[in-house]
């Protein structure tokens, strides 16, 4: 599995080993909405992914990932650590700063850290030196994260990690993968997609936002009853065209019920299945929710699980 180098908010690289298995076995085209990290789309097999998502810095780091030569990509990344003075732990360990594992490196890196994001958020050069810093400020930034505010600046604050071996490996392992297949990287919103150009054996797969629990995509009106009632609409257009497709939402979470998402699965039970799959991201149960579970995570598809994929979920293979 190839896990993508952003630590994006509702990534599904630990649900992988669920929904893959449950995917038809003959795609030709992916098409994934709302890629956000790229973990499904990136993991499928299929002949040609489109990653699909409307946050325009996100496609053109992707981009940016595809586009550059991998040996000037990382040396661009080293030189923007240098040139502002951030900590680099993979070698001159915690000491050097000053600072220990279990406290991290924010202390140190704050300072140089805000620099680093002033400098991007008031560059109006969009090239790939642009990009790669902000790369190199989702690194060094709380969690990993990616969060821009209204008027469209990078405003999470320092983070404890760095540029460590294992970032660097999963940077590395993504751009090859990204470079080698047949990927395109999309800034759209599904609303604006032409469903007339879908194709028989084309899969549409759908991550939104999750409208009831709490994360940064639902700051600032991000995502709303109105858009999940479009996605949602969306679908059922794909679905008239013949086209398969796979949605991954939650039902419940913390005792509140997307009942937007509900009432279309019960208006449209003789078409479209909901899979309940575990949150923890060990066990998955096909037949029925975890009860007992904090969050009622699923995968709503349109088209017959054929028997070894339901064997395989009840196996938990």
């Amino acid at each position: 599995m190839i896990q993508s180098p952003l630590n994006y908010t509702g990534g599904k690289y630990k649900l992988l080993e669920q929904i893959l298995p449950l995917f038809p076995r003959k795609i030709d085209r992916f098409f994934d909405f709302f890629c956000g990290g790229c973990n499904v789309g990136i993991n499928s097999d299929c002949k040609e992914v489109f990653f699909i998502d409307h946050n325009e810095h996100l496609i053109a780091l992707y981009q940016t990932f595809q586009n550059m030569d991998k040996s000037e990509l990382l040396s661009w990344i080293y030189e923007i650590i240098s040139h502002y003075g951030l900590s680099l732990v993979s070698r001159n360990g915690y000491e050097f700063y000053g600072c220990e594992s279990n406290t991290g490196l924010g202390i140190y890196n704050r300072e140089s850290f805000n620099q680093l994001r002033d400098d991007f958020n008031r560059s109006k050069n969009f090239d790939y030196r642009h990009y790669v810093m902000l790369y190199a400020i989702i690194v060094y930034a709380f969690n990993n994260q990616i969060r821009f505010n209204s008027a469209g600046k990078f405003n999470l604050p320092v983070g404890k990690r760095d540029f460590n071996s294992r970032m660097h490996e999963k940077l590395v392992t993504f751009v090859d993968r990204i470079k080698s297949k047949n990927y395109k990287f999309i800034c759209q919103d599904f609303r604006d997609f032409p469903v007339e150009n879908f194709s028989p054996n084309d899969f549409v797969y759908a991550d939104p936002p999750y409208l009831i629990t709490c994360a940064t995509y639902n700051e600032n009106g991000g995502w709303s009853d109105i858009g999940e009632g479009e996605l949602l609409f969306f679908l059922d257009r794909i679905n008239a065209g013949g086209i398969r497709f796979a949605l991954s939402n939650v039902l419940s979470s913390k005792g509140k019920t997307n009942e937007i998402l509900a009432n279309w699965l019960e208006k449209n039970s003789d078409r479209y299945t909901a899979i309940h799959l575990n949150y923890n991201y060990s066990n998955s149960n096909y037949h029925r929710s975890n009860k007992n579970s904090e969050s009622d995570e699923v995968l709503v598809v349109n088209y017959k699980i054929e028997k070894r994929q339901e064997r395989l979920i009840e196996l938990d293979i």
